[in-house]
């Protein structure tokens, strides 16, 4: 072996590509010609935040409406004829509610969709089965009559990652942001995805291991720097076929993914520094780990790890103490607060609203500043949801349900606007429609009763 070595010697640049060290890069368009490329996948995600909002600050036209008193037990959503706001369906311009105004920014990508509601079983507490039935939609009857115990089924991330998924590395990829290492409440509460019947799909909430699951990072921080190199010293010898797209392609591109290092590593900082009589996680800062979160996922979509996403950006009920910076002093309990708005109680909950939107129009900023092979962007060919199981926090009602719909859909969506379903639309309608536009030839999915056509141009 010695001898082979004498005769064989191996240049760095071949130890590297031996050694497996290597990045899986977004596709540079000049290497294939454009009419070979043909459109890019189309990305589903699927955003929940908890506890639902505060309606009079989140619905445009309800300012002035009723503060909710605290509505409890397992038969929350009985009073709906009584509490509910009618919808006079139809398309309207934007009305910005303070909680959405940070979306203002993408007001052509957007659109604020009400008059939703999913299907209700009484005798399971609200919070879990707001969120564990999210993407379920599975009616009491239907679970009955399959001998499922509602409300788990499958969910919709994962019968559209079956039929659209088989080219990429992930059929789904589950994202959670909750730091919490050690359990407040049952699955039920933290989680929103299911490969079926009390099989959870579970989330990775930690920022590394979510890196070395989508970068395989035990070999590749090794090398890292030396791959880098290695990608940048291919590029230049490449520059007369490298197209200028290619190089700010692939410069923005590495300098993601340097940016994600240093950011985890800032996350890693805080935590060890963090004083031991308080759980670590509270410490963190909601926005800073969020974002990191969604940088990750994102990537993992531009380079085709996976084109079917869900994101929870917090837990249900889960009285955990949280650092939600810019807005606090200190750290809060979100769930706590949303049972009681009366006064100006409301207010602080609607300022984690606010907050949870800034991070979502985040991240729809960051899409469109992501290229995709033949030049068109990210959110180009993206549709997202970002929505909560429960209408608001306070009454618990799985009726009048929030829901953003954003992203271009590739141009079959049309956006810009306010749509007011007609009350009562269930949430498996809006499903349906998604997992048709993802390519699935679907009759039905749970209890829907047909494709909710106003959302296309």
């Amino acid at each position: 072996m010695d001898a082979i070595r004498r005769k064989m010697p191996l240049s760095r640049r071949q130890l590297l590509r031996a050694g497996g060290a290597c990045v899986a890069l977004p596709c540079l368009p000049s290497f294939t010609p454009r009419r070979l490329l043909g459109p890019p996948a189309r990305k589903l995600v699927i955003v929940y935040i908890p506890n639902g909002v505060v309606r009079r600050r989140f619905f445009p036209g309800e300012e002035e409406a009723e503060i909710p008193g605290f509505v409890g037990g397992f038969d929350a959503d009985k009073t709906k004829s009584q509490r509910r706001t009618p919808n006079e369906p139809g398309s309207y311009a934007h009305e910005w509610s303070s909680s959405l105004a940070p979306l203002q920014l993408h007001s052509d990508d957007v659109t604020l969709v009400t008059g939703l509601e999913r299907t209700y079983k009484n005798g399971q507490d609200v919070h879990a089965q707001a969120s564990s039935a999210y993407l379920t939609s599975l009616s009491p009857v239907q679970a009955a009559e399959r001998g499922i115990a509602h409300p788990n089924g499958r969910t919709l991330d994962h019968v559209i990652g079956d039929r659209v998924g088989q080219g990429s590395v992930l059929k789904t990829l589950e994202v959670s942001c909750n730091g919490f290492s050690a359990p407040k409440e049952d699955i039920y509460f933290n989680n929103i995805s299911w490969y079926g019947p009390g099989q959870i799909a579970p989330s990775i909430k930690d920022p590394r291991r979510l890196y070395e699951r989508l970068f395989r990072a035990d070999g590749y921080r090794r090398h890292l720097d030396a791959v880098t190199d290695l990608v940048l010293a291919d590029a230049r010898s490449l520059a007369p076929k490298l197209a200028g797209e290619d190089r700010v392609v692939l410069d923005e591109f590495l300098g993601m993914v340097r940016d994600v290092e240093v950011r985890i590593e800032r996350l890693e900082a805080l935590i060890q520094n963090t004083d031991l009589q308080e759980p670590p996680e509270t410490r963190l800062p909601r926005g800073e780990y969020i974002r990191l979160q969604a940088d990750l996922m994102l990537l993992a979509l531009q380079m085709g790890i996976t084109n079917v996403c869900t994101f929870m950006i917090g837990p249900e009920r889960w009285d955990a103490t949280l650092r939600y910076e810019s807005i606090f002093p200190a750290p809060v309990q979100h769930h706590n607060l949303t049972h009681n708005q009366q006064g100006d109680g409301y207010k602080p909950i609607a300022a984690i609203d606010r907050f949870h939107v800034a991070q979502f129009a985040y991240v729809l900023s960051r899409m469109k500043s992501m290229r995709e092979a033949d030049g068109s962007c990210l959110l180009d060919n993206s549709l997202l949801t970002y929505g909560a199981g429960i209408g608001d926090g306070a009454t618990h009602q799985f009726f009048d349900l929030p829901m953003v719909l954003a992203g271009r859909g590739q141009g079959e969506v049309r956006h810009g606007r306010l749509l007011k379903l007609r009350s009562g639309t269930l949430t498996s309608n809006l499903w349906l429609s998604l997992a048709r536009w993802m390519g699935l030839e679907l009759e039905s999915f749970a209890d829907s009763t047909g494709e909710i056509s106003e959302l296309w141009s």
